[in-house]
């Protein structure tokens, strides 16, 4: 599963975040994430693109 973790131990960080943060908060805390694994992606691309023309000049 996801970095070698499997249900049970998903589940007990599942719910620990939920009673660290509260249900609430959750979905504001995967939106950040998303966002900012979108942005490090693009940024990834984007050097690999620059590295790409500079190469090829």
């Amino acid at each position: 599963m996801l970095f070698g973790l499997g249900w049970p131990e998903v589940t007990v960080i599942a719910v620990v975040a939920i009673l660290i943060f509260g249900p609430k908060k959750i979905p504001e805390l995967g939106n950040a994430l998303g966002k900012t694994l979108k942005s490090f992606q693009q940024g990834l691309k984007s050097s690999s693109d620059d590295h790409t023309s500079e190469s090829e000049k």
